[in-house]
This record gives C-alpha cells, sequence and structure tokens, in this order.
C-alpha cells in the first residue's frame, strides 16, 4: 500500500545532497529501504536516514525523480510504500559505520555514542553528518585532502584497529564496497554490507535487483561476509534499468 506524506522541512546537507523531513506512521529499522514516487516520474529505492517519530529522506540528486525530489518545498507531498527488506543487526558493543558519500545516508541511523565513522568523499563539502558523531569519533578521508586523511576509504580503514568493533557496518557505491570488502578480508567477518541495485518492484517479482541468484530488495539490502563472498558479480557488474549488463 503507498501511503502519502507531507514535507515539514527541508534541509541542504551539501551542494549535491539534500534532506525530507516527515512524519509517517509507520516503523522503520535502520538498514531498510522504502519505494518512493513524485508524480510524473519513476519510483526509486531509497533508504531513511532517520527512523524515529520523525522521519527523514537524505537524496543525492542524479536523475528526473531525485531532481523532482529537490523542487519539492514543506507542505508539499510524496508518495511511499514499505518498508522492505532486512535491516542491519544490532548488536552491543562499539561498531564502526563505514559510509561513502551519501552511502552515509542509511547508515546515520546507526550513529551512537559508541560508533565510530569512517566518512569518504570526493571533497569536504561533500561529506556527510560528521557532526553526529562523538568528539573525535569520526575519521574523515577525502580525495582531494580538503579533509583528514586524504585518499580513499582504505586509507581511513587502514588507520583503525577492527578487532575493537563487534560490528562494521558499510554503504556506499558499489566500486567503494568491493574495495572495503577486499581490505577487510580475513580481518573480521563481524561486516555487514548495504547493496544497491536497480529496483523496480521492490518486493522480489521483477527479479531486476538480482545479484547471483540473491534478490537485493528481499534477500537484502542487508548481507554479510560470507554472503557478498558468493557473489561472482558484486563490485564487477550491474544491470541498468533496460536489463543491460553494465562492467564497472
Amino acid at each position: 500500500m503507498m501511503d502519502h506524506v507531507r514535507v515539514t522541512r527541508k534541509v541542504r546537507d551539501t551542494p549535491t545532497v539534500f534532506s525530507l523531513y516527515f512524519n509517517w506512521n509507520r516503523d522503520v529499522e535502520p538498514g531498510q529501504f522504502v519505494m518512493v514516487w513524485v508524480p510524473g516520474h519513476s519510483e526509486v529505492p531509497m533508504s531513511l536516514s532517520q527512523t524515529g517519530k520523525e522521519k527523514c529522506l537524505t537524496i543525492k540528486m542524479y536523475g528526473d525523480t531525485t531532481k523532482a525530489m529537490d523542487a519539492l518545498e514543506p507542505g508539499d507531498f510524496i508518495y511511499i510504500r514499505g518498508p522492505y527488506g532486512k535491516p542491519f543487526s544490532r548488536v552491543k558493543g562499539k561498531t564502526l559505520l563505514i559510509g561513502g558519500g551519501s552511502g552515509m545516508a542509511s547508515l546515520r541511523p546507526m550513529i551512537n555514542e559508541d560508533s565510530t565513522g569512517i566518512l569518504a568523499a570526493r571533497g569536504k563539502e561533500e561529506l556527510l553528518f560528521e557532526n553526529e558523531f562523538h568528539d573525535g569519533k569520526a575519521i574523515c578521508v577525502t580525495e582531494d585532502g580538503s579533509r583528514g586523511i586524504k585518499g580513499i576509504i582504505t586509507a581511513g580503514i587502514d588507520s583503525v584497529d577492527l578487532s575493537g568493533f563487534s560490528m562494521i557496518y558499510v554503504c556506499g557505491p558499489e566500486r567503494m564496497l568491493y574495495a572495503v570488502y577486499k581490505n577487510i578480508q580475513g580481518k573480521t567477518e563481524n561486516v555487514e554490507f548495504s547493496l544497491e541495485r536497480s529496483m523496480k518492484c521492490g518486493i522480489g517479482l521483477c527479479d531486476s535487483c538480482s545479484v547471483d541468484g540473491f534478490e537485493i530488495c528481499r534477500d537484502g539490502p542487508t548481507f554479510n561476509m560470507k554472503q557478498v563472498s558468493e557473489m561472482e558479480e558484486f563490485g564487477r557488474t550491474r544491470l541498468d534499468r533496460s536489463g543491460k549488463r553494465i562492467y564497472f
């Protein structure tokens, strides 16, 4: 069933990322996703960056639907169905959140006093939610060196002791996820990745999000280290909305 919700406020997070806040009377677990529709445009899958009483979608502009969402203002409506998918596993103890670019959106609900973040972006102006971590617990990595460590996200991973964390959560572009996977492989098994794929239905009917027999919408979008290791397509290929295979 699709619900319509009214935008209560809008925040510009970075030059290319914005957040729409709204009230929605449905329970959503961190890591799950919803299907979002703006009339006249395609329906798209998105994770919530806030899952409490007030909810939030943090959106990077990349196509017609997200551009239409950027034109929305408080008082306007968006249409949502869900939530769908498997959430992140909740654990006790210290956690490490590894997010690339707007991938920090789905990790934001996991930020607490026991979490450390590795935040990666091309430049400091695109870093998300650094200030929501407790003092000293946000490790920034920028490709241009404008903030924190200069390099790619694996440079941030190399700066911490992975054995000190009960669970590691990772979200971002798939090539970044693959680099993290290769870096962490053999060091710990306590890792969950949030994968993205083109989705049309979100409920396992269209098979457009299939990866080596896994349906991202129903079996994921969160997968553990063992599951990811069984995906030959992971980090190598994906299908676009027309079904054409694209090689990374």
